[in-house]
């Protein structure tokens, strides 16, 4: 049983680094003989193995990460949907806009006039990766009522963050977070890593505006002081110094897709870009420990 944990936890590790290279590499061409080596197997046991963790084929999987990194870029940047389209490997505007149909229902043009901060008219849709988007009154409504949520509830300010140095567990929705923090406590536990000054932290590597819920990546995270021994699943990574948006919140569980929302709808009306950098959550309590059950959190996003 030991061995069987220890062997699922090596091909876990090995995919994590296939995830990192793929999100770093996305507009270049990644063959299944590169990934292979990346994950250090050969190319048929790599194929296999990849299916079996992410439920994807590899070649479906790199497709929908470029479809979903193109439908970021056409909501925050002002590139051209022919830029995007040549970014990430389509030909051209008909193939690039065919496929996007296949995960959002709209073509890339039609999807970047979603974009409120565009103030282009919103329309009520059902895309067929599950996302909503709200039609006009319910727009305007839901607008206002984030706004007065994050005036209400956060204090947002414009920090530098430092380098921070983290080990940490991946995983894939947030149905298995709280088995990624399992994984990292019981690794840091022995080593007497854990102390009331260390903060744990939760990344997200994906969007949960274009990416369905359980096929976002999240990083399970705490902060270290190297050097320190890692072993199975567990990985070392630093969040690199720069300026971000920095909002603290005493909120429930409940509360912190709200949260979110308002704090990205406030960097974009603030005349804030975020950065290419991946947003993240610093807790400062344990939710349980509040009298209230509410959770201390500093919610990051980098910003240029």
């Amino acid at each position: 049983m030991f061995q069987e944990e220890e062997l699922q936890a090596d091909y876990n590790n090995r995919i994590t680094r296939v995830f990192e290279f793929i999100d770093d590499n996305l507009e270049t061409n990644l063959s299944l003989q590169k990934l292979a080596e990346i994950a250090c197997f050969s190319p048929f046991h790599f194929h296999r193995i990849f299916k079996f963790i992410t439920g994807e084929r590899l070649n479906e999987y790199v497709k929908r990460r470029r479809i979903e990194k193109s439908a970021l870029e056409l909501l925050h940047t002002h590139d051209t949907t022919t830029a995007i389209a040549h970014k990430f490997g389509f030909s051209d505007n008909s193939s690039f806009s065919k496929a996007f149909k296949k995960y959002y229902s709209v073509s890339p043009t039609e999807f970047k006039k979603l974009n409120p901060h565009r103030h282009s008219k919103i329309r009520q849709l059902k895309s067929k990766n599950g996302q909503d988007y709200p039609d006009v009154e319910k727009y305007i409504c839901s607008i206002t009522n984030l706004k007065k949520w994050i005036t209400m509830n956060a204090n947002v300010q414009i920090k530098e963050i430092p380098t921070m140095q983290l080990a940490y567990v991946s995983c894939l929705g947030p149905q298995n977070l709280q088995e990624a923090y399992g994984k990292l406590v019981r690794w840091a536990t022995p080593q007497s890593l854990l102390n009331e000054e260390v903060k744990m932290l939760t990344i997200y590597h994906d969007s949960f505006k274009v990416t369905i819920p359980e096929k976002v990546r999240m990083s399970a995270a705490m902060m270290i002081n190297p050097p320190v021994e890692i072993a199975g699943e567990i990985r070392l990574t630093s969040i690199t110094p720069g300026k971000s948006i920095v909002a603290n919140f005493t909120i429930g569980i409940d509360e912190f897709e709200k949260s979110w929302t308002g704090l990205f709808l406030w960097m974009n009306e603030n005349g804030f870009k975020k950065a290419d950098k991946n947003p993240f959550e610093i807790y400062h309590n344990n939710f349980n420990d509040h009298p209230q059950k509410k959770a201390i959190v500093d919610f990051c996003i980098p910003v240029e």
